[in-house]
């Protein structure tokens, strides 16, 4: 059962490995490493008490390695969480590799990588996420069958990504109906934070209902493709925090929900894709509560690309994972209830529900 400490920040400077691994009661982290291919790369797995750990594969330039390891340990405690409280029965983990995905990622990079999730022997199954493409992952099969999120000629529900968006759209809805009694978009100001192949996904959701879109992104690439396609106003980078709206919904990387930007932030609803925003989930979810801001905890409403995952796994359709992903929607709202009921975040709130699945499962299996 994961426990209170957890809720402790990871501090990468202060700790040994094991002594990380301790704070959010982590099984088992691989570091994986080949010269001739230049791979570096982690692999945490959190929890299996549900299942073999599932989670995507992260590919980014990290300042060092202590904070790719607080990365990688955030994220795959994120994966137990999410995929318990999607009602999935598979496990949390997660994987980095440190590198720029736009010069250092390759076929013989990626399948190497395969090869160190396969020597795991199925206890953790790899997908795509920040930096990382269903091509990458047809590269990675080729070294192991621990892998989904492919594309749909190998068998695979195709780009997860789709899906993931199409969650947070119902998360932003049930978060309307929470605070207006209507879910609709309509005429509401929305700022989508990163644009990349979810942010886009979840841009041509609301536009099509009429919200009136923002955009902001570190690519200036990426902002002009969705507003040439979309008819959406583009956003300095800078400027993001300062601009009043209904709704903030992040979807690059984590912690911009810290002190710095809550003390700007102007806006009634936060919900997004990206993983991990609460920079420390107790202070900053606390922050939030108290200035008045609805949060839809991200790994509830980002859970639409590994249940598309899980559908590879389970052999359903595109369909059957659209519909569960659906189900966002209605979870919210009881997540939203009890915080209301219990007067705390909305995280904490999430946070319970998923624990107590977790928990249920885990004494039933130690009386087998």
């Amino acid at each position: 059962m994961i426990q209170e400490k957890e809720r402790v920040e990871v501090n990468a400077t202060s700790a040994s490995i094991t002594g990380k691994m301790s704070i959010f009661d982590h099984e088992q982290v691989v570091f994986c490493q080949d010269n001739a291919t230049g791979l570096k790369a982690i692999i945490a797995i959190h929890n299996t008490t549900l299942g073999p750990a599932v989670g995507g594969t992260r590919m980014w330039t990290y300042v060092s390695e202590a904070d790719a390891i607080t990365d990688v340990l955030r994220l795959s405690r994120g994966m137990t969480y999410k995929n318990s409280l999607a009602g999935l029965n598979i496990g949390g983990g997660k994987a980095v590799i440190i590198g720029d995905s736009r010069k250092d990622k390759n076929e013989i990079l990626m399948r190497r990588f395969g090869k160190f999730v396969n020597s795991l022997n199925g206890k953790y199954i790899t997908a795509e996420d920040v930096g990382i493409s269903t091509r990458d992952m047809e590269f990675v099969k080729m070294e192991t069958d621990h892998v989904v999120g492919l594309p749909e000629y190998l068998g695979g529900l195709g780009d997860p990504s789709v899906v993931t968006a199409y969650g947070v759209y119902m998360g932003m809805k049930a978060s309307m109906k929470e605070l207006s009694g209507q879910d609709s978009l309509t005429g509401k100001k929305i700022l989508v934070q990163g644009v990349g192949s979810v942010g886009e996904n979840l841009i041509a959701s609301i536009v099509k209902e009429k919200a009136e879109v923002f955009v902001s992104d570190i690519y200036a690439e990426k902002v002009k493709k969705v507003v040439d396609a979309y008819g959406v106003t583009a956003v300095d980078p800078v400027e993001v925090y300062d601009m009043p709206m209904d709704i903030y919904s992040p979807c690059a990387l984590g912690a911009t929900l810290n002190d710095e930007n809550l003390s700007h932030l102007k806006c009634a609803i936060i919900c997004g894709a990206a993983n991990n925003q609460l920079a420390n989930e107790e202070r900053h979810g606390k922050m939030v509560l108290e200035m008045g801001m609805l949060y839809a905890p991200d790994y509830l409403v980002n859970a639409g690309g590994i249940i598309n995952c899980y559908g590879e796994l389970m052999g359903f359709s595109k369909s059957a994972a659209m519909s569960k992903t659906e189900k966002i929607y209605t979870t919210a709202l009881e997540i939203f209830q009890r915080s209301k009921q219990e007067n705390i975040p909305t995280y904490l709130a999430a946070n319970q529900i998923a624990e107590q699945r977790i928990g249920s499962v885990g004494k039933i299996r130690s009386k087998i």
